[in-house]
Order: structure tokens, then sequence, then C-alpha cells
């Protein structure tokens, strides 16, 4: 039993944070999920363009579309729908065997609409109906206009994995986000049973924005120092918390029996920015039933090679509260940090997004 196989036994499921058609095409990803590697897919903007853009893999599919009269953006869905449609069936066994628990491929809305409520709900509902696939997720940001749309979207019937999720305060408001869309749901008498979502809290970044914050009190604050590394799993400990309690309530309860299932926690950006910190920390210390570690090559390797399975997540919880009343003493914001990282974040997919539609536009020329 491989260390990935026994995460799962220990309640937490490993998608693979990647997708390249290079990976789909010479069998490799494949390989990977028939040896239980991996019981996913996650895919952001940021992933497309470095596969587009850094290699020739989607020439053959940019040539049949060159004069096409479709937008470069149009372009752009159109090669990752190729690609996310090839991934949900390679994990259709997963997806099945699991009874819908897993098996799930992520696609997410164009990130320029991150701040508008109804484009990114039509848009949820348009990637739905062209993938067609029960395992495709679509991803939606955990932002003030994007909690409307997730409602509406699970109200839908669509999987929706919500990604960008930063302070508790917001996470907060996607689990309302979430149940209030399977109540309008069973209120309108249709099936919550198929309804899957994880909400994707990003974690490593959170250390990336305090650790420089700490280092410069450190020659102050001798507990400025002692606090490094320290920020990231606070946060996520605590909103496992929340999740428990949210998860545990009398009103998720009237909704499980109807067939409803928990909103996962999916831990995002895992991977170990501090080459200080040890490369698995990010999975070691978030290991806790009915979660979801969404993990890039390099870490799924590094923990494949030498993680360890020991459930912590739990026990860290009871020190989370301390290391935030820590940080607060020392005059460092965490709603001020996450409200900066989650602009921050839809900045960067947004970016990522225009330089790729950008080089799809340069390729077709060429």
């Amino acid at each position: 039993m491989n260390t990935v196989q026994q995460l799962r036994a220990a309640g937490q499921s490993v998608w693979y944070d990647n997708i390249e058609r290079r990976l789909i095409n010479n069998g490799e990803l494949e390989g990977m999920v028939k040896r239980g590697e991996i019981l996913g897919l996650t895919s952001n903007p940021t992933i497309f363009k470095n596969a587009i853009v850094n290699s020739n893999d989607y020439d053959e599919s940019l040539a049949k579309v060159r004069g096409a009269a479709l937008s470069d953006t149009e372009v752009f869905f159109t090669l990752a729908i190729e690609d996310i449609c090839s991934v949900a069936q390679m994990f259709r066994p997963v997806y099945d065997e699991s009874q819908g628990l897993d098996g799930m491929v992520s696609l997410e809305v164009n990130p320029d609409l991150a701040y508008e409520t109804q484009a990114t709900l039509e848009e949820a509902k348009n990637l739905w109906k062209r993938v067609n696939q029960p395992n495709l997720m679509v991803k939606i940001p955990a932002t003030q206009a994007g909690l409307p749309a997730i409602t509406e979207a699970i109200a839908a019937g669509i999987n929706v994995n919500v990604t960008l999720i930063f302070s508790l305060e917001r996470y907060a408001e996607v689990i309302e986000a979430f149940l209030s869309g399977l109540e309008k749901r069973a209120a309108n008498g249709q099936p919550l049973d198929h309804i899957a979502s994880v909400a994707s809290f990003f974690v490593s970044r959170i250390d990336t924005k305090v650790d420089p914050r700490l280092a410069a009190l450190a020659g102050e604050n001798p507990k400025a120092g002692q606090l490094a590394g320290k920020a990231a799993i606070a946060n996520a400990s605590l909103a496992y918390r929340l999740f428990q309690e949210q998860f545990g309530s009398s009103r998720f309860e009237a909704l499980k029996h109807k067939g409803a299932r928990v909103q996962r926690p999916l831990w995002a950006s895992t991977s170990t920015k501090n080459p200080e910190y040890r490369d698995t920390i990010y999975v070691e210390e978030l290991i806790a039933p009915h979660t979801v570690n969404t993990m890039p090559e390099k870490t799924l390797k590094a923990f494949l090679d030498h993680g360890k399975v020991e459930p912590r997540l739990e026990e860290n919880i009871h020190t989370a509260e301390a290391v935030f009343s820590d940080l607060e003493s020392l005059g460092i914001s965490m709603a001020q940090v996450t409200e900066e990282l989650e602009k921050e974040g839809v900045s960067s997919f947004s970016a990522s997004f225009r330089d790729l539609v950008d080089a799809i536009h340069t390729r077709r020329q060429a």
C-alpha cells in the first residue's frame, strides 16, 4: 500500500493539481490513475497556460480551428474541454467505484468574471453542458460576487469546486452558499444525492505572506521567529473545525436525510515554497477524514517517496487559536492577510488567462 492509499484509508483523497496533453497522450496520467496514485484532478488558468504555452502539444488542435470564427478565448475553452473530457473518462472508473465521491476533474470559469455573478453562473452552466460528464467540477472563485453563483449552480445540479478561499469568514460564507443551494434544490423537489462539491482552501500562500512580516519583527520580539511556518496550518486547522461544526449541524442533518453529501475541504496550494520547510509539510499536517489534498507533481512525488501518514490535523486545532492570538498580538491581522491574498489570487489567475489567450492568438496567426 503506497502512501496515497494510506491517506485514502485515513479519509483523505489525493487529487492531482496538473493537466498536460502530453500526459494524456503518452499514458502517464492514466497509469497514475490505475496505480491508485491520484483519485481526481484539478486545473486552473496558470496550469493551462504552462501546458499550452510551453509545448507544441496543442498545435494540431490549433490548426483545426485556425480559420474558425471563434475568439481566442473560445479557442482556449475548446482546447481545455478536449483535455477535460479525455481526463474525465480516465477517472470515470474511480467515480463509479467511489459512488461519486472521487474521480472528479475540475475546470475553472473565466477568471476575468470573478466579480460578475450572472456571467459566472452562465459560464458555469455552459461548461457543465459542453463537457457533459457527471464527474466534472466547475471551479467558481469564492469572491463576494461568486457566492450567489455558487448557490445557483448547486441548485441547478452542477458539481462545484469553490476556489480561492483564504479566510475563515469567507469559508463560512461558502458553506452557507452551498447549503442554500442544496435547500433550494430540495424545495424544488430535485434530488441531492449526486451533487458533489469541495471548498478549496489555499494553504502555503498564507505562510508566504505572513513569514516575511514575522521576519521583520523577529529582531524586536523572539516570539515572531517562533511563529514562522505556523500561520497556514493554523488557518487550515480552524477551517476544518468550522467544517465539522457546520456539517455536524441539524441543518445539514436534514439535508443528509435527503441524500446530500458534505462539501469536503480541499487543501490547495500545498507545495512548499520555503526550502527551509520539509517538502511534505502541507500534506502531513493536514490529514483528516472527509478532506482532499490536491498536489502538484513535485509534491506528489515527494509524498509517494517519503511522506508519512499520521493524521495530525485535529491535533493542530488545539494550538491554532493560540497561533492566531500571538499573530494578532504582534500586529499581524489575518483578516488583512487573507483579503490581500484573495485579490492577488484573482489577479494572478486573470493575468495567466490573458497571457494564455495572447499566446493562442499568436499561435493562430503563425
